[in-house]
């Protein structure tokens, strides 16, 4: 099964059920607030990868009331819940969609760890091209590559350092702009996730 089947079906809308408590919605705006409060920066439009039911999406409406938000998402379910929150919605999978339109920011959280590592490249592109300004990586950090098994299954979560392999990509072209990690076992927890924040350079 490839990771697009695995994610569009019966695993993908157990993962809904997963998360969509309201501590996540609290530790998402402790997060998103921090990360915004950091860097200084105000996106007037977001596009997220992997949106789900849109929970990143709705903190960052409440901290930035005035932004335009739009998620890609391929789960069904996932993409008729995240209608609702008042986003546009991209449906489809990440690496098959086209994206034509520039965003201030783009970002993924959680998502990377769960392609197909061989698509990287081609999705690394897609989030440099149609980013105006910003990116942001929140996914599980490892220096080097690593395949984690993910709740009994196998070749569907791996760990590495995907900011960095932006910045090589991209080098001259995409600036560091700040980082993060937050543990799982904070007051506000989140995966122990590392945020990485990064700036165009014009």
């Amino acid at each position: 099964m490839s990771q697009q089947e695995f994610w569009k079906g019966s695993f993908g809308n157990e993962y809904i059920e997963r998360n969509k408590s309201d501590h996540l919605k609290a530790s998402n705006l402790v997060l998103f607030s921090e990360i915004l409060k950091s860097s200084g920066i105000a996106p007037k439009s977001i596009l997220e990868l992997g949106a789900n039911i849109g929970l990143n999406l709705f903190a960052l409406k409440q901290l930035i009331p005035n932004c335009e938000t739009t998620g890609v998402e391929i789960n069904d379910r996932a993409a008729e819940l995240l209608k609702r929150t008042g986003s546009n919605v991209i449906h489809g999978s990440i690496e098959e969609v086209e994206i034509i339109a520039e965003y201030d920011l783009v970002f993924t959280k959680g998502v990377l760890i769960h392609l197909d590592p061989q698509s990287l490249e081609s999705v690394y592109k897609k989030i440099y091209d149609s980013s105006s300004r910003w990116i942001l990586t929140i996914e599980y950090y490892s220096r080097s590559p690593q395949e984690i098994m993910y709740r009994g299954h196998e070749n569907v979560l791996f760990k590495r350092d995907f900011a960095g392999e932006l910045l090589d990509i991209y080098q001259n072209k995409l600036l560091l702009l700040d980082y993060g990690f937050i543990y799982h076992r904070d007051t506000y927890p989140q995966d122990d996730l590392t945020w990485f924040l990064m700036e165009k350079q014009q």
